[in-house]
């Protein structure tokens, strides 16, 4: 009998030991490795895919502009983002919206999310800066915007919700019909 109770508290013990040891290697793992990461966003430049201005007898514009944004998801589990919407302004106002689809990046992958944007041209073309931008300047600047809100999913139990903006300064030249951008870009985690 005190050999069954003596054998009972050893395999009382080695068992608890060991749960203990894989919760720490657990915690480890999760605050280390698994530990939720902000996905690495890059806004590529711009690209002109179509540019049109006539001028006489009325004043007409078609521009199109190609968006390429490039998500590095470095956690081990998915990411999720919803719907949206890249707005592209001309002087603060909206001139042109591409609509975003929800997707969702795996696990430790590179996805690229493109989208093409024609520019309203009669927005464009009654905005007050418009006549001096195209005769005197000869270039035409706007300025992009996008944001994805989503989630970070790790072995679909521990979430965290992720939001990245995206902001580019784009220059169409006219005389050229060439595009030039500069973006920026920053993710927060929210927890």
């Amino acid at each position: 009998m005190a050999g069954s109770r003596r054998g009972l508290k050893i395999c009382a013990a080695v068992t608890g030991i060991l749960l203990i040891v894989i919760l720490v290697v657990l915690v480890v793992l999760f605050v280390t490795i698994f530990k939720p990461k902000e996905p690495s966003i890059f806004t590529k430049p711009v690209t002109l895919e179509s540019f049109e201005l006539v001028v006489i007898p009325v004043v007409r514009l078609n521009v199109s502009i190609g968006i390429l944004i490039t998500v590095k998801n470095p956690n081990y589990g998915g990411f999720k983002y919803e719907n949206s919407t890249a707005h592209i302004s001309y002087h603060g106002n909206v001139v042109a919206e591409a609509p975003i689809e929800e997707d969702t990046i795996p696990a430790r992958a590179t996805h690229n999310i493109t989208s093409s944007v024609s520019i309203l041209a009669d927005k464009l073309v009654t905005d007050t800066h418009f006549v001096g931008d195209v005769i005197i300047a000869g270039v035409l600047n706007f300025t992009s915007e996008t944001t994805l809100h989503g989630k970070v999913s790790l072995l679909k139990v521990f979430e965290m919700k992720a939001t990245s903006y995206s902001e580019c300064n784009i220059s169409i030249t006219i005389k050229t019909q060439s595009a030039d951008s500069v973006c920026k870009s920053r993710v927060e985690l929210n927890k």
